[in-house]
């Protein structure tokens, strides 16, 4: 059978980017996203759910993203599901889904045009390199 990732998000960030850099220099930012939905109760009443979704971007496009965007910013996620597990400071395993950005669309309009500017696509980096570094900053974003 084929498998397919796929993930298409609209949404506004709930906190500024966090740009980070890997030993080797490589540009990580996350980006923590809302995305509503409405709908209809069994009682016909209109309800709002919001989901809470932590997107990973790699390289230019996290530098981008780090320079226009900000909490509040409206953006076009598309990219995949990628799970990630680590143990923390406590011995305790962890384990966490995020989305892996490919591509970025920023909605609001720039400073200077009104017309959406996107952020460049780039190719992914090394899995492994990437995998290591995230279990890095986990464990130091976790252990305090």
């Amino acid at each position: 059978m084929a498998n397919f990732n796929k993930v298409l998000l609209m949404g506004n960030l709930t906190k500024d980017p966090e740009l980070r850099y890997t030993p080797s220099g490589t540009a990580v930012v996350n980006l923590r996203l809302a995305v509503n939905s409405k709908f209809r109760d069994r009682n016909q009443e209109m309800k709002e759910e919001t989901c809470f979704v932590t997107v990973v971007v790699w390289d230019k496009q996290a530098e981008s993203c780090n320079q226009y965007l900000h909490k509040g910013s409206p953006v076009f996620i598309e990219g995949k599901l990628q799970s990630r597990s680590w143990e923390d400071n406590t011995g305790q395993k962890r384990n966490v889904i995020e989305v892996r950005a490919d591509r970025v669309q920023f909605l609001g309009a720039a400073p200077s045009s009104k017309a959406p500017i996107s952020a460049e696509e780039s190719p992914p980096a090394e899995a492994t390199t990437e995998t290591a570094w995230l279990e890095e900053s986990e464990d130091e974003s976790h252990g305090s």
